[in-house]
């Protein structure tokens, strides 16, 4: 049986949790992954961290340990920009095409007051679950790096 746990800067995860949430998602998602100092800043802004305005990490668990997990972050912003961003989302390579994904997605839209905005390649085939969650693709999103 899977069981969920949401921490937000109001139910926080230990640091333990935080570090196992941290090598899951490096391990899990693959390509479309960042550096572990990278996703571990995502959890702490979620945590609230140093004042950062706070989110949710919402992870599903079995008696096997980790099988998936969602970072949202709070954007501080409302209308022109989404009142959310979300980070990160990876399930257990071993467990996909379960509808764990979909479960994690409905949770962390639940969950997150105001709307969501997420950044994903148009090869990722979580694309097609986005949308049907009711996702859309408005924007071209363009950067600039400065270093």
């Amino acid at each position: 049986m899977t069981e969920f746990k949401k921490y937000t800067e109001t139910e926080k995860a230990t640091d333990r949790q935080i570090e196992q949430i941290v090598d899951f998602l490096h391990d899990h998602l693959n390509q479309y992954g960042d550096e572990k100092a990278d996703i571990e800043k995502s959890i702490l802004y979620a945590m609230g961290h140093n004042g950062k305005p706070g989110g949710l990490v919402i992870t599903a668990e079995n008696a096997g340990g980790l099988k998936g997990a969602v970072v949202v972050n709070k954007t501080g912003m409302e209308g022109y920009i989404p009142e959310n961003i979300l980070v990160y989302i990876a399930i257990d390579r071993d467990t996909r095409g379960t509808g764990l994904g979909k479960k994690l997605m409905q949770q962390a839209i639940e969950y997150s007051d105001g709307d969501i905005a997420l950044h994903c390649e148009p090869e990722n085939p979580a694309k097609h679950l986005y949308h049907k969650l009711g996702f859309t693709s408005k924007y071209l999103e363009m950067r600039l790096k400065k270093h």
